[in-house]
């Protein structure tokens, strides 16, 4: 089997067409092969759960790539409908609907949130004392089996007729539903505005915008996930440490 058109290009994949309305995500030469597998476990792990995501088939290598074969997802990100319509509320409306249908469900046999947070922190490029109390706070945050999916934002969902898929499951966890939800409007708010933008100002504000409707839609407030937030934007320093400066300075 050969693969087909390109269907999208990421920081460490490329989506192919492939055979009967699937596509197979080729990782890049080098990604790591226990990242990879990863992922393909985790997609595994929900594929009977009820919500809408693209189904998950098999592990494979090709021409020296290792790859996922998926069930092709058509539409558009809604990051990019957002970005052509403007409609910043229906935005926050879809994207709260999507997350529920995810956080209605358990989970046990992925990594526990607290891991992942504990680990980012202790590589993250801070003083003792900060490090220190970021670890103390991860702590007492709430356990739990809700299943978080990591990396819920408008650029991992894909809008089709009016209905939501949601993909790439490579950081699900276990953990608080108040986790996911606080990760979401970390990602959606606090990361950099991309360099080179014509209109940071105008970014930066529609990015609050959203973060605030959705948080209204989740029937929340920034109080609610203040603590959350706060571990979060020192994990962010070890997880993406390109990503200092501005952003998890201002949730701190």
């Amino acid at each position: 089997m050969n693969t087909g058109e390109i269907v999208g290009v990421g920081n460490t994949a490329t989506v192919y067409e492939w055979e009967n309305g699937k596509v197979v995500k080729l990782f890049r030469e080098g990604y790591p092969y226990q990242d990879a597998i990863r992922e393909y476990e985790n997609a595994i792990a929900v594929n009977a759960m009820d919500f809408l995501k693209p189904k998950a088939y098999e592990f494979i290598t090709y021409e020296g790539k290792n790859g996922i074969v998926y069930d092709k997802v058509t539409g558009e990100s809604l990051l990019d409908w957002t970005l052509r319509t403007g409609n910043l509320k229906e935005c926050a409306i879809l994207m709260a609907k999507a997350h529920e249908a995810i956080l209605k469900h358990d989970i046990r046999n992925v990594p526990d949130y607290k891991d992942f947070l504990i680990h980012q922190i202790k590589k993250a490029s801070i003083i003792k004392e900060e490090r220190l109390k970021a670890l103390h706070l991860a702590e007492q945050l709430e356990d739990g089996t809700t299943l978080c999916h990591g990396d819920f934002h408008p650029g991992n969902l894909m809008l089709s007729q009016g209905s939501i898929s949601v993909i790439d499951f490579m950081n699900i966890c276990r953990g608080s539903r108040l986790y996911d939800i606080a990760r979401t409007v970390y990602l959606i708010e606090y990361t950099p505005v991309p360099a080179g933008a014509d209109n940071p100002e105008e970014i930066r504000t529609l990015k609050e915008t959203l973060s605030r409707f959705y948080l209204e839609q989740m029937k929340l407030t920034k109080d609610n996930i203040k603590d959350y937030l706060s571990v979060i934007a020192v994990a962010r320093m070890g997880e993406c440490p390109m990503e200092q400066g501005e952003a998890g300075r201002e949730v701190l």
